[in-house]
């Protein structure tokens, strides 16, 4: 019997690597002698790089970068074991969590530090970039990151503007001439989840400034810049930022990443699905095992329980999803091909507790689970 085990990380508990660990040690208490696979996932979110770096051997590498506010941190991407693909979250350089709440203001954040990262993966001579974009603390339409790669957005008098939400209404002229000259000869693919255009009442400002701290005249005013920013490139660049999927998402850089840098949006979880080559995996496997902390009404959209299901549906492997907790509306997975889906969580715990436990619970659970299997070939 092969069985492949395919979860994402269980939040603040368990990274990929030990939910797929603890679930293989949980089985092989009651099936020693079957094949497992590991194949720790993500969904372009938060875990995404050390996924990456657990499934391919691969390395950290630790920049020191301009923050949201333009204060200097540490911000690490991740190199796969080949070091031909970089792996890059935008939130380690430019996330919501890197700005203190008293100080969240999306006028004033940039993307800077996210370009400097693109910039030393780019220096490291990869073929391929893998981008995670949630999480954002900013609202620039990516011209931090167009600046900081080379790009140069100029003012009225041919100056650099500042590379804000703000910045952005000085805007007048673009210069591309002298952005890094790898950025041509590397792939760039994004891992995006939500489908907004830049501008208007469904557009980056008005659906997620308020989570960064913009009040209802910021976001009328950022609505207005990145307006006239899309304009400028639309004018000088000949190319659509404003309206296609995903141009408004973390702050409208999805519109930067597809005007400047050529790059490709697709759902987070297909994305890993494909780069961690899941379906060469699953082949002639007996049993899929996936799961995430939390599986909801909101997980069919791309998240890694599902994103792994559809593979296991089309190789028709049966699939089980494990989880923290299962939600409201979890049961919408059974259509996306998950066969069944168990909480981890044997008892009444508070939240400390649960998340301490999480590995010996995800353990236990996959023990019954092999139990059950083992009586099903008696009966």
């Amino acid at each position: 019997m092969k069985i492949v085990i395919a979860p994402d990380s269980f939040k603040e508990s368990m990274t990929s690597l030990e939910a797929a660990t603890a679930i293989e040690k949980g089985f092989k208490k009651v099936l020693p002698n079957e094949e497992y696979i590991k194949v720790p996932m993500a969904d372009g979110g938060e875990g995404t790089v050390q996924s990456i770096i657990d499934a391919t051997g691969g390395s950290f590498k630790t920049e020191t970068v301009k923050g949201p506010l333009g204060e200097s941190l540490e911000a690490q991407y991740g190199l796969t074991g080949d070091k031909k693909v970089a792996v890059i979250e935008m939130a380690a350089s430019s996330g919501l969590d890197k700005v203190e709440p008293s100080d969240r203001n999306p006028l004033k954040t940039s993307t800077y530090g996210f370009g400097e990262l693109i910039h030393s993966a780019l220096d490291e001579g990869v073929e391929e970039i893998i981008l995670g974009i949630g999480g954002s603390a900013t609202n620039d339409g990516g011209a931090g990151m167009i600046m900081s790669l080379g790009g140069k957005l100029l003012d009225k008098d041919e100056k650099n503007i500042i590379p804000t939400g703000e910045g952005l209404k000085e805007l007048q002229f673009i210069d591309i001439s002298d952005m890094h000259p790898r950025i041509k000869d590397v792939t760039f693919r994004v891992a995006c989840d939500v489908d907004n255009p830049l501008t208007g009442p469904n557009g980056a400002s008005y659906i997620y400034g308020p989570q960064k701290g913009g009040d209802s005249k910021m976001l009328e005013q950022l609505d207005k810049n990145l307006a006239h920013y899309a304009e400028v490139v639309q004018k000088q660049m000949g190319t659509d930022i404003d309206s296609p999927s995903g141009a408004g998402a973390a702050g409208g850089l999805g519109a930067g990443l597809l005007g400047f840098l050529d790059a490709k949006l697709q759902r987070g979880g297909d994305l890993l699905v494909e780069m961690l080559s899941l379906e060469d995996a699953l082949k002639g496997a007996d049993l899929l095992i996936t799961g995430e902390g939390s599986i909801n009404h909101q997980t069919r959209f791309g998240k890694t329980p599902v994103a792994v299901s559809h593979v296991g549906k089309k190789l028709n492997i049966p699939t089980i999803a494990f989880a923290g907790s299962l939600n409201e509306g979890y049961e919408s997975i059974y259509e996306e091909g998950i066969n069944a889906a168990f909480s981890i969580i044997p008892q009444l715990s508070s939240l400390e507790i649960v998340l301490a436990n999480g590995k010996e619970n995800l353990e236990t659970l996959s023990a019954n689970i092999a139990a059950m299997i083992t009586m099903s070939r008696s009966l």
